[in-house]
Formats: C-alpha cells, structure tokens, sequence
C-alpha cells in the first residue's frame, strides 16, 4: 500500500508534441536563460525586483508560447504533494549537512558563506521568486533535451533521466564560482543535491511540488543565518 498517491494520469509536457513548440520557439526558451541572468545581474542593486525580473522573464515567455495554459506546468497542490516537497526538503537537508561534512573533511567547502548581515525580510520574500526563477532554468531545458532524447528514442523514461542528468550538470555549474566554490561542492550540493527535486517533479508532474521543496530549503538556511546560528 503506497503511503502517498499522485495523479498517474499526469504526463510530462512538450516532449511528444503536447504541445507542440517550434525549433524557433525553443532556441527563443533557451536563449532567455542567459537573458535572464543578466537582468539579473543589472537590476541587482534592488533584491526583490531583480528577482521578480529574473523569474518573469523566464515564466512570462514560456507561458505565452504554452497558450497560457498554465496547468501543463503548474497544478494546484494535493495534501500529499505538500508532505513529498516537504519529505524532499528534510532529504535534502539531511544530505547537504553530510556532504558538508565530506567537503570541510576535503577543504572543498565554499570559502565565503553569506553573513546574517546580507539577509533581510527582503531577501526571504525575494526568494519566492528566484526559487520559481531557479526552477524554471532547471525545467526549460530538461523538457527542450526530454523532446530531443524521446524524438530519436522513443522511450519516455531514458529521455528524461538523459536529460535530467544534463540539467543537473548545467544547474550545478550555475553556481560555480572560482574564487569562492569548487567543482566538487556545487556538483554534490547543487547538483546532485537537486536530484531530490527532480524525484518529486518525475512523481507529480507538478513544478510547484520542487518549488516549495526549493523554498523550503532556502528559506530555512536564510532564516538560520538571520539567527546567527
């Protein structure tokens, strides 16, 4: 007897022309990834609108070329899909504290953590929108590489474990930074860290569900480092 239950009758969107997005549309999808970061970059001097341009220049597209049918993205959260992005939060939590552990063993941990002086209300209301923002780079090209692997494949399954492990490379990279991370750090936390949320957008079909997991996990490390803890 399964504890929790979801919608099997979810699938994922686009991979088999459900719908259907042009060659055109997709490069468009991609290239506003980069686009995105860049604007992010120029408005960084005002936290929360930086982080609202971040996440709309990635969603509002992305809808438009959707029909605006927002529900082959998002759906309203069952009761069990709030316990697994909740599980998946605990999971992920557990796992960075130990992969932590690893990397301070190997000094690869990264050499400048943020101080509770960099956090504020501001930060913690900006983080619903990066984190949508952060969700939405990871699902753009996991469902552009899903349609390329199920277009030469045909099998559902192969296509998206190829194209997740891909995103979970490129989203790891995202947060490499020479002068205060290692390769080893951002590939364990950000990259195979995120593997937790992947697991619940493979079982709900449902970005929201990694969402929360996603704002959860940030939203309590931000509220740990406004403690001083």
């Amino acid at each position: 007897m399964k504890l929790l239950t979801f919608d099997e009758e979810r699938d994922f969107p686009y991979y088999r022309h459900n719908p259907r997005l042009s060659k055109g549309v997709w490069l468009i999808l991609l290239l506003l990834i980069p686009v995105s970061y860049i604007c992010y970059i120029l408005f960084s001097f005002d936290e929360l609108l930086s982080s609202i341009i971040f996440c709309m220049v990635l969603l509002v597209p992305l809808l438009y070329f959707s029909n605006w049918d927002y529900k082959l993205i998002f759906q309203r959260p069952t009761k069990n899909e709030i316990i697994l992005a909740f599980l998946m939060f605990v999971i992920y939590l557990a796992y960075s504290l130990l992969m932590a552990s690893v990397l301070e063993m190997f000094q690869l941990m990264p050499t400048s953590p943020p101080v509770s002086s960099d956090i504020t209300f501001v930060s913690l209301v900006s983080l619903l929108f990066s984190m949508m923002a952060e969700e939405l780079l990871k699902f753009i090209p996991l469902m552009f590489f899903m349609r390329v692997f199920f277009k030469y494949t045909n099998k559902r399954n192969l296509s998206f474990v190829s194209s997740m492990i891909i995103v979970l490379v490129f989203f790891a990279f995202l947060h490499y930074d020479p002068s205060s991370t290692s390769i080893a750090s951002v590939l364990l936390l950000q990259g195979l860290g995120s593997l937790v949320e992947m697991y619940g957008y493979a079982k709900t079909k449902n970005l929201l569900v990694p969402y929360m997991s996603h704002l959860f996990t940030d939203a309590f490390s931000f509220i740990i480092i406004m403690m001083g803890l």
